[in-house]
């Protein structure tokens, strides 16, 4: 493994710690060059809601599935399948990645469709 991947993981593993005291319903978000993934975790580790850009019905929406264009998409279709869920209070899991670019995109457009965190 390299460094940089290594960093992140420690720094997930800080973060989920910090999350777990909280006992919160968390928003986990993964990325690759290429996709974004977003899981809603129960406090036992259950997955209850998912979105990614490679499901068929969002992959065909979309031109390119690793932009800032993609990851608002998902953040808003995560937040809309929660909602439909009764999950309206989460804690954001950013799995060690920087609040910044696709994570944040993703992040502000799950507020802005109701999620609060």
């Amino acid at each position: 493994m390299n460094l940089k991947k290594i960093a992140r993981i420690r720094r997930a593993t800080k973060l989920r710690k910090n999350l777990k005291k909280l006992k919160m319903i968390r928003l986990s978000i993964h990325r690759t060059s290429r996709h974004i993934y977003a899981q809603i975790i129960s406090l036992n580790n259950k997955v209850l809601v998912t979105a990614s850009t490679l499901e068929k019905k969002i992959r065909e929406k979309l031109t390119y599935t690793g932009n800032i264009k993609s990851a608002i998409f998902i953040g808003e279709t995560i937040a809309i399948r929660a909602i439909k869920h009764g999950i309206l209070n989460i804690s954001f899991d950013r799995s060690g990645f920087k609040y910044h670019g696709r994570i944040k995109a993703l992040a502000n457009a799950a507020r802005q469709t109701g999620l609060k965190f």
